[in-house]
């Protein structure tokens, strides 16, 4: 490794794992246009931009020295937007200035902040942490960036989509004027090229060789499925690659508990990876995934975003992302450094749309294709067991192979074999069969041809929309929807494009359906074409239409009738609007009520017991259909204790 430019001890150390060229980015943070200035980097991902940071800075850390300075306070500054890609990063400038004596302090959420303090008091040179956790310190005043030299923002974009931009300008604004601002990113939407233009001075933009065709070192796979099989193609998908590490992106923690609980019950080796998890937690499942006792990791986006597993060959998306940068994101951690990789989406009916809309916005083009079936997994299988290396390669215990040869016969030991290495696999999952979308292709703008214009007599102001009008339009004229061009919904009136041929089926005027009428134009419409009106009329109401015709909207349902006032209750007479009408009595009311009340009369006179329980007087006699309630203690049987 001979690089002028670069700073001894980093290129010893360089050199002693095996760097024998830079990558692109690498190589353009040590142009000379490039010393000395504030930097924006866009590269892609996988592409050695920690080492990238870390080789631009060392001019302005060690100052022409070979080992940083002793008693000074934190010289640079790396944030980072997750915890496992800070602890990444501090790992990976940890091998890069061994040589210069660095003291490296992490400040990451999880951890303990006691550690972090006694870290930072005892004078760490380089501090790599997260956001939160460092503005924390901030104001906690464990951690004085007066003394900055320089300050690297890793994965800025991913940091912004995370809502840290208010930290981010906090620790910016606490650091020293004359710092240097090293900005990382996979891309550079309008976000970060404002927060640029904020925080740095005579900024260089470098796009490094290679992110035009970015991702061009993975193989994007689009696998239609059943809503039922969605589990069982992932596991297809894991058993027909057989990756040494994969990765399974869900969108949520509880797909992510389900989705493991599913695959550890198949016999999976499997990790998860989400926000829940706690520091330490995340840590061991990382690090079980680099050791190999785990070979896929189950993670949300946020959980996900930034690690780098080495060997990672495939990336599966259990759920689509929400938008096409989140896709490459997702698929950046295989295919890194010039490997290959497989990204597969997992595409159920519903989604095809928007699968095509991720596809294309992320300008990939994936093979669409259908999930790996139960006999395509047993083939692959049946391949690499007759590629094992137990099969060619030289044996030790020959003599116990012979005596076991001589014992069993070679097809009893073949046939063992082939049992012993499909017992130590989940096995494959019987697929539903489900049509293939079609292929999406880059939309072109219509030539429609020649047409001709026609106004119908309902707009916005209508609730007009196409979708409801495309339908009527083509029964009235008995066409179909190919002869239909655009339609343009303004506020009153909507304006169609039939093709000329077509045309004439609909004359000068044609009536649509009572109260929609369509009347034939001279020429295109303008774009502020105000609807026409005949003088003094008003705009028609739309029809109504029978329940079940072609191209109604359902009507609005009817408020069930107001249940009858209860007999008895005098109502007023003229009232108001929208009150609430009331029986009146009339004179054979009042006769038989009179008569009621005499009989009720006469019987409190003579004593009778049933009327006595069961009358009152200037009230409306009730029958119970249930027996009387007995007497109450002290009671006589024959009435009601007085008093």
């Amino acid at each position: 490794m001979t690089q002028n430019n670069i700073a001894a001890p980093l290129a010893a150390a360089l050199a002693e794992r095996g760097y024998d060229t830079l990558t692109a980015v690498q190589q353009a943070v040590l142009n000379p246009d490039a010393k000395g200035r504030d930097l924006l980097v866009s590269a892609q991902t996988g592409s050695g931009k920690t080492v990238a940071f870390g080789i631009a800075a060392a001019p302005d850390l060690l100052d022409g020295a070979d080992r940083l300075p002793e008693d000074s306070g934190p010289l640079a500054l790396a944030i980072a937007p997750t915890r496992e890609l800070a602890l990444q990063v501090a790992a990976e400038l940890g091998w890069l200035y061994a040589a210069t004596g660095a003291r490296i302090a992490t400040c990451v959420g999880g951890m303990d902040y006691r550690t972090e303090r006694r870290a930072l008091a005892q004078g760490a040179q380089i501090v790599v942490g997260t956001p939160g956790r460092l503005r924390d310190h901030l104001e906690r005043g464990s951690l004085d960036l007066s003394g900055l030299r320089v300050a690297v923002l890793d994965e800025a974009d991913e940091m912004l989509d995370l809502g840290f931009r208010e930290d981010l300008e906090f620790i910016l604004q606490s650091a020293a004027d004359s710092r240097r601002t090293l900005m990382f990113s996979a891309t550079v939407p309008a976000a970060i090229e404002k927060l640029a233009r904020d925080f740095q001075r005579d900024s260089l933009r470098i796009a490094a060789m290679g992110e035009a065709r970015q991702h061009g070192d993975i193989a994007y796979r689009a696998l239609s499925v059943a809503v039922r099989d969605r589990e069982n193609a992932i596991f297809n998908l894991l058993r027909f690659y057989e990756a040494r590490t994969a990765i399974v992106f869900c969108k949520t923690r509880a797909n992510v508990n389900h989705l493991l609980a599913r695959m550890g019950n198949r016999g999976f080796r499997v990790v998860a990876l989400s926000g829940e998890l706690s520091q330490q937690e995340r840590t061991h499942a990382l690090q079980a995934l680099r050791d190999g006792r785990a070979r896929v990791c189950i993670a949300t986006d946020v959980a996900a975003r930034g690690i780098d597993l080495p060997g990672l060959e495939l990336v599966i998306h259990a759920d689509l992302p929400t938008n096409s940068e989140t896709l490459l994101h997702r698929s950046g951690r295989t295919g890194r450094a010039g490997a290959k990789g497989v990204s597969a989406l997992v595409v159920s009916p519903s989604e095809y749309r928007k699968a095509q809309r991720l596809l294309q916005g992320a300008k990939v083009t994936a093979e669409w294709g259908k999930a790996p079936s139960a006999e395509e997994v047993g083939y692959r299988d049946d391949q690499r067991m007759m590629d094992h290396p137990a099969l060619t390669a030289p044996l030790d215990d020959m003599g116990v192979a012979q005596d076991l040869l001589a014992r069993v016969g070679p097809e009893r030991i073949a046939a063992a074999f082939v049992q012993l290495w499909r017992e130590g696999r989940p096995p494959p999952e019987v697929l539903s069969d489900v049509p293939q979308p079609a292929q999406a292709a880059p939309r072109a703008p219509r030539d429609f041809g020649a047409a001709v214009w026609f106004a119908l007599s309902v707009g916005h102001s209508g609730r007009a929309e196409a979708r409801w009008l495309l339908p009527k339009i083509c029964e009235s004229g008995g066409i179909t929807r190919d002869a239909i061009g655009a339609i343009r919904v303004r506020e009153h009136e909507t304006h169609v494009q039939i093709a000329i041929a077509e045309a004439p089926r609909f004359g000068e005027t044609t009536e649509i359906e009572p109260g929609l009428t369509m009347r034939r134009l001279q020429g295109e419409p303008g774009p502020e074409r105000a609807a026409v009106k005949s003088p003094g009329s008003a705009r028609p109401a739309r029809a109504p239409q029978p329940e079940g015709t072609p191209g109604s909207r359902p009507a609005a349902p009817v408020r069930a009738a107001a249940k009858p006032a209860p007999a008895g209750k005098r109502a007023e007479a003229d009232a108001p609007a929208k009150a609430r009408a009331k029986p009146r009595w009339s004179a054979a009311d009042k006769a038989a009520r009179a008569r009621k009340e005499a009989s009720a009369q006469s019987a409190r006179e003579a004593g009778s017991e049933t009327a006595k329980g069961k009358t009152k007087t200037g009230a409306k006699a009730r029958s119970r259909p249930f027996a009387s309630k007995p007497p109450r203690s002290g009671q006589a049987a024959s009435g009601r204790r007085k008093g």
